[in-house]
């Protein structure tokens, strides 16, 4: 495959994978489709093998890891083929040359703070929790620095409102702990909603919805996106 139709997002049709949507695939990436529920790398134990990266490598021999998504979160993932794709990636991540947006709805009832529906910043640091693990937590003593924006995304419902986030950096659980800190868990949440915010969803209402990276090999910035599926 020459340069030119390895980079091109729409050159090959989406298809399926082991009930993963294919979303591009070229020589040196993978951009997939997670579905929620499903863990994004194996855990401990035999019953938790079957994952996002398993999958992938059935397919793509090649298929490396560069990042992940929660097991509850739904959306958008990038695989590098190859060790030097996956560093090429890697390096994006760092320093922040991959953008990221998301899709939530969280419990009560939000209002835009800026102007003209402008980006809200939500500046807390975060550390995990140890001794409650996987919980991460608010710390200004210890936290690592965390960054979320948020906006309004469309009219919400009663109690509830539907949100556009772009997380700044990339700590664990960052987006969940951020809009509970301020007082609005994401629906369904099992680790930081109350029982009753947990009941009113039948999943985790959060969804990696835009994808932008430089290409490994080109080095032109490639946009993916996958439509809310709630």
């Amino acid at each position: 495959m020459d340069e030119q139709n390895a980079v091109r997002p729409c050159a090959r049709k989406v298809r399926r994978m082991s009930n993963v949507q294919v979303i591009h695939e070229d020589d040196t990436m993978i951009v997939l489709d997670k579905p929620a529920g499903l863990l994004a790398v194996p855990g401990r134990g035999p019953d938790k093998q079957d994952c996002l990266s398993a999958r992938a490598q059935a397919r793509w021999p090649d298929a490396l890891v560069v990042h992940r998504l929660d097991m509850a979160t739904s959306g958008l993932v990038v695989m590098a083929r190859g060790i030097e794709a996956q560093r090429q990636l890697g390096r994006a991540f760092e320093t922040r040359r991959v953008h990221k947006r998301y899709t939530a709805v969280v419990a009560g009832t939000l209002h835009n703070l800026q102007p003209d529906n402008g980006w809200n910043t939500i500046d807390l640091p975060l550390i995990i929790d140890w001794p409650n693990r996987p919980r991460s937590i608010v710390s200004a003593e210890l936290g690592k620095p965390s960054v979320t924006r948020w906006r309004i995304a469309g009219p919400s419902e009663p109690d509830s409102t539907r949100l556009e986030l772009e997380p700044v950096t990339g700590r664990t659980h960052q987006l969940r702990v951020h809009l509970q800190a301020i007082g609005h868990p994401i629906l369904g949440d099992m680790l930081y909603a109350t029982p009753e915010q947990q009941a009113r969803a039948p999943r985790l209402l959060l969804h990696a919805q835009q994808l932008s990276l430089p290409h490994p090999l080109s080095n032109e910035t490639m946009h993916f996106h996958s439509p809310c599926p709630f």
